[in-house]
């Protein structure tokens, strides 16, 4: 988009390997990152804890404290071990290698909508080796609303 960088927020779940969010925008700023999360939690539930790298917009006192306040652990990685990270980090590779690396965007609408269809064929169709060459989340698969005990990560990329 005229050159413009985007930045995404990837939200994957640990145990399920489902992305359950990729926000796309020019910025991603603390409000961004609690928007996204408070949206997730309504509809997923609350997680016992989020993984995430050290950026800004995840250790901004106004996520932490909020996070707190709902009873979810923060544990964040140490700077510069992505291999802590290693389900969202796997993931982000896999985005930029069979989207990010293969389009050109003209417009963020145009990057939002082509990443989010990425996320649902990634969720329900694309095979996971580590999960028996099966999706996260097959349409043909009904969950039990239930049971919403999941660990998000959730890292920014460039």
């Amino acid at each position: 988009n005229n050159g413009k960088r985007i930045r995404m927020l990837t939200v994957i779940d640990e145990y399920t390997r489902k992305c359950l969010a990729i926000r796309v925008g020019h910025t991603l700023k603390a409000h961004h990152v609690l928007d996204t999360l408070s949206t997730l939690f309504i509809t997923e539930g609350i997680p016992d804890h989020i993984r995430s790298d050290n950026g800004s917009e995840f250790t901004a006192s106004t996520l932490r404290n909020w996070l707190e306040s709902i009873g979810v652990k923060t544990a964040y990685i140490e700077p510069g071990s992505p291999w802590e990270n290693g389900y969202n980090e796997s993931f982000n590779g896999k985005l930029r290698d069979e989207l990010l690396n293969t389009e050109i965007f003209y417009t963020l609408k145009e990057a939002q909508i082509l990443i989010e269809q990425w996320r649902v064929h990634y969720n329900e169709v694309r095979p996971h080796s580590s999960l028996g060459y099966r999706p996260p989340a097959p349409k043909t698969i009904i969950s039990d609303s239930n049971t919403n005990k999941y660990e998000q990560t959730f890292t920014s990329t460039h």
